[in-house]
């Protein structure tokens, strides 16, 4: 146990969990923790990559996914040191301030990522329902301003939580219950009074993640309704064609929300829930979206994977 607060000369050492009765095959473990950092790190390069060197691409939807990539990056980069300690090494112990770090940028990451989802349904609905003022509306400049509004509100939303944790005093067990640091769980292990930091918490979150999914599926419902109005899109190739430019998203949508929300939701509400649920589900949301969004976008979107194929093919 350690009692720390922001006027004592010791700064406590918080452990981080393993994989809760999985201690003895933690080097299996790491192989397949290992694929899918190695696949999120080649498929969100590759992406930014084609993009950047293909001039075809140099376009909204195009500039929103590589958005995403960087997001995706930032994510694995975040958790990647400490889980492979964890798994590879037995390297439990993390220092608060490296803890803090991690914890903002896990969350920044989480949150920017909702942000970009959200511009990118933006970005269909406008070409699907809006196509005629498509490009008037979502310029260049426009794109470069909505990257920068999503990082500021992501930042900013989380920046108060590290600040409002290092006030608290930790006198408990300072294990945590999964290899890297969340806002939740470091606030489990606190002998103040945190009713700040769970309010402000839950506020951020449905104001962030709750509005961002909303909005979404607003702007999904819109897009089926132009769809498959007559009016709109009489031709069945062309609506065809319309919901095959949304399918990538929507798997993309579904990858990050279903296990970041029922991660949150497991944390403040799922107290009977076994703890190795707990880890698994928060491990999913910060492993498998950056694994699985390249290669969502790859098959589905024809631009992308064809320059990939090209390159694989001219070499």
């Amino acid at each position: 146990m350690v009692v720390w607060n922001n006027s004592g000369a010791m700064e406590p050492v918080f452990l981080l969990g393993g994989f809760h009765g999985l201690t003895s095959v933690h080097a299996w473990l790491s192989v397949p923790f290992c694929l899918a950092y190695l696949v999120a790190f080649i498929g969100n390069i590759t992406i930014l990559s084609v993009i950047w060197n293909e001039s075809s691409l140099h376009q909204p939807m195009y500039y929103l996914l590589s958005i995403l990539a960087v997001t995706d990056l930032g994510m694995s980069m975040s958790t990647l040191p400490t889980i492979l300690a964890v798994l590879w090494w037995e390297a439990q112990e993390i220092k608060v301030g490296a803890c803090f770090a991690q914890l903002f940028f896990i969350h920044t990451f989480t949150f920017l990522e909702s942000s970009v989802l959200l511009a990118m349904a933006f970005d269909r609905f406008i070409a699907i329902c809006r196509p005629l003022h498509y490009s008037s509306i979502l310029t260049n400049d426009v794109i470069g301003k909505i990257g920068l509004g999503c990082l500021l509100r992501s930042a900013g939303v989380v920046m108060p939580t590290p600040i409002l944790l290092r006030r608290y005093q930790y006198c408990h067990a300072n294990v945590l219950s999964h290899p890297f640091c969340l806002h939740q769980d470091i606030l489990k292990l606190s002998c103040s009074d945190a009713s700040v930091n769970n309010i402000y918490g839950l506020c951020v979150v449905i104001i962030t993640l709750g509005t961002d999914s909303v909005l979404i599926l607003l702007s999904y419902v819109l897009i089926l309704h132009a769809v498959l109005a007559v009016f709109r899109l009489p031709s069945q190739d062309a609506r065809l064609k319309a919901l095959s430019t949304c399918g990538s998203h929507v798997g993309v949508i579904c990858v990050f929300y279903i296990p970041s929300v029922f991660s949150f939701l497991t944390h403040r509400f799922g107290h009977n829930i076994p703890r190795y649920i707990h880890i698994l589900v928060a491990n999913l949301y910060v492993v498998i979206p950056p694994s699985l969004n390249p290669i969502i976008y790859g098959v589905r979107t024809k631009q992308i994977r064809e320059r990939v194929l090209h390159v694989f093919i001219k070499k």
